[in-house]
């Protein structure tokens, strides 16, 4: 009697092409879903803790205290996704901060003309980093501890470990504020979440963003489709540098003073956001929205804790515990892939 071959069950389509594997590298990960749940979770927490947690001041608040790591970790997720690190970011930006503050008050320079010397500053120490990789072809982590070390040596002797103040109106900009019915916004809030919204569209949307992904996949799948993946590991950083030097802006908004013992955490903080946010430490994986995310995860726990009048130290915990876990769930996703 004559038997029909069985169908082998159907198998779900593993992407084959490498344009499948970057257009589902900039899908979100399991990670960036985790962060999604994680902070409506934290969110539900906290306004079932204290009725302060849900006004609009308070949310306002929290954009403010998460503004300037904001914005230093989008450069530290462009990094990040060619599988590179940024150690120097947070000093590279206090550096930043010094220079455009002395330069309008003790040079007397026009004020934008100030700003733009912070920015090219910034900029410059970007490029630094991404020249010592690519041509000396150093790992990014010794050279980003290195430069970590010159920019804050730099800002205490040029500052003289002493603050600027006295600034103009025009640096401090950002800082000020606009009304949402009873709730007021800065102007550094809507910068940062427009400078993600276009870091957001560049990475999806655009040539350059899809080689990106490409670089931190594989460097070298990257370079034999046609990308010249050092000048690309060299715009990256220097750009990254100029993001440093708009937070730098940022932060001097935010405070009011050119401060040289500013950024000395901001580089752990800022890769805490990127990996919380689902972006891979291997690289070539993760979105910038998720980025944002993550930073948002650490500005809610931080600020909910306060309000329960919880100790620092338990935030600092709570943290280091939620970046494990992260970190986990994102290796966990590799290897089932």
């Amino acid at each position: 009697m004559a038997t029909t071959a069985r169908a082998p069950l159907a198998s779900p389509p593993i992407p084959t092409t490498a344009a499948e594997r970057l257009e589902r590298a900039r899908l979100p990960s399991l990670a960036t879903l985790g962060s999604v749940v994680a902070l409506v979770l934290a969110c539900a927490f906290f306004a079932w803790r204290t009725d302060r947690f849900l006004a609009g001041p308070n949310f306002s608040l929290i954009l403010q205290q998460v503004g300037v790591v904001g914005v230093v970790a989008i450069g530290q997720t462009l990094v990040i996704l060619t599988a590179g690190i940024d150690l120097s970011c947070g000093m590279v930006m206090a550096l930043g901060s010094i220079v455009m503050t002395k330069f309008a008050v003790d040079l007397g320079l026009n004020p934008y003309l100030a700003i733009a010397c912070g920015l090219a500053v910034s900029t410059a120490f970007g490029f630094l980093n991404g020249a010592l990789i690519t041509l000396v072809r150093l790992p990014p982590f010794i050279v980003t501890l290195g430069t970590l070390n010159i920019a804050f040596a730099i800002t205490q002797l040029y500052s003289q470990a002493q603050s600027v103040s006295g600034l103009p109106d025009q640096m401090t900009a950002l800082g000020n504020t606009f009304r949402i019915g009873q709730t007021e916004v800065t102007y550094g809030t809507v910068a940062m979440i427009l400078m993600y919204l276009v870091a957001w569209f560049v990475l999806g949307q655009t040539a350059p963003g899809r080689h990106v992904y490409a670089l931190g996949n594989n460097p070298e799948s990257a370079r034999l489709m046609g990308i010249r993946t050092a000048r690309l590991t060299l715009l990256v950083y220097t750009f990254a540098g100029l993001i440093y030097g708009i937070a730098a802006l940022m932060l001097v908004a935010r405070t009011g003073v050119g401060d040289p013992q500013a950024g000395q955490t901001d580089n752990l903080d800022s890769i805490t956001a990127v990996v919380l946010g689902g972006t891979s430490l291997f690289g070539g994986r993760g979105m910038v929205l998720g980025t944002l995310l993550g930073a948002l995860i650490v500005g809610v726990f931080r600020n909910g804790l306060t309000l329960m009048g919880v100790s620092s130290v338990y935030q600092v915990l709570i943290t280091g515990i939620l970046v494990i876990l992260a970190v986990t769930t994102d290796q966990l996703s590799r290897r089932r892939g």
